[in-house]
């Protein structure tokens, strides 16, 4: 190769890593890959909680888009990451609960990370990104692994093991959280010859709920507005749903002990915690030079209860289990300060990423580029969102229904026009058979073979 051609050669690469284009060369833009534990919708432009403090995600809503009906592939962290993460759905895989394993059984499989650097991107990942227990080393060519946090002197404090709240006297910068959005700040601040993909993933308001007690004030007792719930919310929900929900556990001893109030406090100030970190990153992302060509995704891995169904955590098919928060900021292509409807899923994300970055399609990946819903957010989509708890439990998602059907063949419809808290379960009302059969044709066909032996992990 002579000067001449290598020059040019030199120029095209460097041309196509800044993503600068002269009509020929397509951009590679950077990815900021925000993955934050355990939060549900009550986040402000999601309109859940009235009076929560999310200044910093609110203003990334009115840069990008805000998707209303998102919601996970399965409501517990580890299928949840690893479904998304490989484009591999919990139905396809067999990975339901978060005490399996996930690569042993995905062992081909490319990660997003790993496509990315496959692609020419430098890749790094800090914090929680895969689930804890089932961190992939191979997906990471730099990775800051997650740190742990102050906890009370004598906890636990108002609950129990794990289930637990309280705040913590340290500053914001002795929290894990905040460390982890060091080092996306640091990454910031560097020079990048290439393109990059940098995950960073907070685990507030993953549960124990201790964060300094300056957060815990901004929302005192009484103030504290409960979750709509309604007498005897479990009368007509199957003995598949009742048996998930397991109002005996968690739930009674919420009340039996008047803690209540003081948990959605302590959800509420880890929320609100974790808003001033991923502020800290955005902020940092906007002062740096790689703030007009860098792609943010922001998402919650699944939904959370805090009693609706006399129920608390994830593990669950109704809406506050599987509902996440998700918002898309792509530069020149996404429209400013918009909402859809639409229905999408987790699963969306790796083929919309690979589709921004103008990178290969990759091959097996379940799920759809929500693309078209960046530029239009009320164009047309037919793309009904799947949820799936434990082996041949899922949960159907259309704009207007939630459908559920578990494995026992047991069912629950819900109308979201009319009733967006799933109080009436109207499964066995029969002018609603052509409803349940339409949504059932979403349904994934998995054999009874493929059902595995493990039980659900608590966290």
């Amino acid at each position: 190769m002579n000067f001449k051609y290598a020059l040019l050669f030199a120029l095209i690469l460097a041309v196509g890593f800044h993503g600068q284009t002269s009509g020929q060369t397509k951009p590679k833009y950077n990815v900021l890959f925000i993955a934050v534990d355990d939060m549900n919708d009550w986040i402000a432009p999601f309109g859940g909680y009235p009076g929560i403090k999310t200044p910093n995600i609110d203003k990334l809503a009115k840069k990008g888009v805000v998707f209303q009906r998102a919601y996970c592939s399965a409501p517990a962290c580890n299928p949840s990451r690893a479904s998304l993460l490989t484009g591999v759905r919990p139905s396809t895989s067999g990975v339901y609960h978060n005490n399996q394993p996930w690569r042993p059984v995905l062992a081909d499989a490319v990660t997003l990370p790993q496509y990315f650097t496959a692609n020419g991107y430098e890749v790094k990942g800090a914090g929680k990104i895969f689930h804890n227990a089932f961190n992939d080393k191979a997906s990471w060519p730099v990775y800051f692994d997650v740190p742990q946090s102050p906890e009370p002197p004598k906890a636990p404090v108002n609950g129990f093991a794990h289930f637990d709240w309280s705040p913590v006297d340290v500053k914001d910068e002795d929290m894990g959280d905040f460390k982890v959005v060091n080092q996306g700040i640091d990454f910031f601040d560097k020079k990048h010859d290439k393109p990059f993909f940098l995950a960073i993933g907070l685990t507030r308001p993953h549960l124990p709920w201790y964060v300094p007690q300056k957060y815990y004030d901004q929302y005192p007792l009484s103030s504290i507005k409960l979750p709509k719930v309604t007498a005897n919310d479990l009368a007509d929900v199957p003995d598949a749903g009742v048996k998930i929900a397991k109002p005996t556990g968690d739930h009674k001893f919420i009340v039996d002990n008047k803690q209540w109030e003081k948990a959605v406090q302590g959800y509420l100030a880890s929320i609100t915690f974790a808003d001033g970190q991923i502020g800290r990153l955005l902020d940092a992302l906007e002062k740096s030079e790689y703030a007009k060509n860098t792609i943010i995704v922001f998402f919650g891995d699944h939904g959370w209860h805090l009693g609706e169904k006399e129920h608390w955590r994830k593990f669950a098919l109704w809406e506050e289990a599987s509902r996440v928060p998700f918002i898309v900021y792509a530069p020149g292509l996404s429209k400013p300060n918009s909402v859809s409807q639409r229905t999408v899923n987790l699963m969306d994300i790796y083929p919309t990423l690979t589709e921004l970055c103008n990178l290969p399609g990759k091959k097996g990946v379940e799920g759809n580029s929500i693309a078209p819903l960046l530029k239009n957010p009320s164009a047309e989509w037919d793309h009904p969102s799947l949820t799936t708890h434990g082996f041949g439990n899922h949960a159907i998602r259309s704009e207007k229904w939630r459908y559920i059907r578990y494995n026992d063949g047991s069912e629950e419809l819900y109308d979201h026009d009319t009733d967006p808290q799933e109080f009436k379960n109207l499964a066995k009302d029969q002018k609603f058979a052509a409803v349940k059969a339409k949504l059932a044709k979403s349904l994934p066909v998995i054999n009874a073979k493929d059902a595995p032996t493990v039980k659900e992990g608590k966290e």
